[in-house]
């Protein structure tokens, strides 16, 4: 099961996107999450799945990622997760940071049975964004089952 999701995330949908993620996250069989560790959606994924005993995997864009990734509490939080993930795939360099993003949202839906979507159902605002891995998901028929609260915008 992959993420894909906003990095901000309005406090109107954070609890609709908490217990989504719980609710898949605790489902009968043998799980496994996918996600890149970002701020926002990826790491309340990864949070959420270590929680309940789910293994994570971190699929990391090639490229100085967490130095992208925002404030200090934001990286803090990226090497905690990191530190407690079951596996780890380092992705080939790209040429720019948003086609670094796209190929791990990408490697996450090719490896993935159903993508959980964090998402407004706004376009991307740059390449590799959650629409665009939305979007690459729906064509590779990938069920996407996207979490958000109608009617609220991200700013």
């Amino acid at each position: 099961m992959g993420v894909t999701g906003h990095r901000s995330i309005p406090a109107a949908v954070l609890p609709s996107v908490l217990s989504g993620m719980r609710r898949q996250l605790s489902a009968e069989g043998r799980l496994e999450a996918l996600s890149s560790l970002a701020a926002g959606a990826d790491q309340l994924f990864a949070d959420i799945a270590l929680a309940n005993g789910v293994p994570v995997t971190a699929v990391i864009p090639g490229m100085d990622y967490e130095a992208h990734l925002g404030d200090a509490e934001v990286q803090v939080s990226y090497r905690r997760l990191l530190e407690c993930c079951a596996a780890r795939v380092d992705l080939p360099r790209e040429s720019t940071h948003e086609e670094a993003y796209y190929a791990a949202g990408r490697w996450i839906v090719d490896h993935a049975d159903l993508l959980i979507a964090v998402w407004d159902g706004c376009p991307a605002r740059g390449l590799g964004g959650t629409a665009d891995v939305v979007a690459y998901a729906r064509r590779a028929g990938v069920p996407v089952t996207v979490l958000w609260s109608p009617g609220v915008l991200r700013r």
